[in-house]
């Protein structure tokens, strides 16, 4: 199929392929910008070899990118350090810091290691596969063969003593 068949094919499908990326996503400019990726890389998916089902494969390709879009999201939800106040995460030593502060850093570093060897095997496991792996609650409970729950009250009490060790250094 030709580029001008495919652009034909895209104009007439824009507004289903759009309410399609916004009911995945659940936020218009998101929608809007995964449209425009998926109609660049059917354009280059086209140049490169034939495609006998276009409507199908451009809707899949719409699909797809708003999966790893989630996916994404949901990855970075989980490693950022939302448990962790704002200026903690604002005093962390940075590449141009003083010698100062990088020690201070170290420091920090050592007591949270040493705090972090203190916990149960458990504990440390879920400390690992949570916030260092990026795993959820779920997947880390069928892992260890716990609840979910259980996973949950551990990080909290895991980011706490972090947090406690934190406000000692400040």
């Amino acid at each position: 199929m030709s580029q001008s068949q495919f652009d034909s094919l895209f104009i007439t499908q824009r507004p289903s392929l759009l309410r399609a990326l916004q009911r995945l996503v659940r936020n218009p400019c998101t929608a809007e910008d995964l449209l425009h990726e998926t109609y660049l890389r059917v354009s280059r998916a086209l140049a490169e070899r034939s495609v006998t089902r276009l409507e199908p494969f451009v809707f899949q390709t719409a699909r797809n990118l708003a999966l790893d879009h989630l996916r994404a999201t949901q990855r970075h939800r989980r490693t950022v350090a939302h448990d962790v106040a704002d200026e903690v995460v604002l005093n962390v030593a940075q590449d141009s810091s003083s010698a100062e502060e990088a020690a201070h850093a170290e420091r920090l570093l050592q007591r949270l290691s040493s705090s972090l060897a203190n916990l149960t095997p458990r504990q440390q496991k879920i400390f690992t596969l949570g916030r260092l792996q990026g795993h959820s609650y779920v997947e880390i409970a069928e892992h260890l063969g716990v609840s979910p729950s259980t996973v949950q009250k551990e990080l909290k009490l895991i980011m706490s003593i972090c947090m406690g060790v934190a406000q000692r250094m400040a």
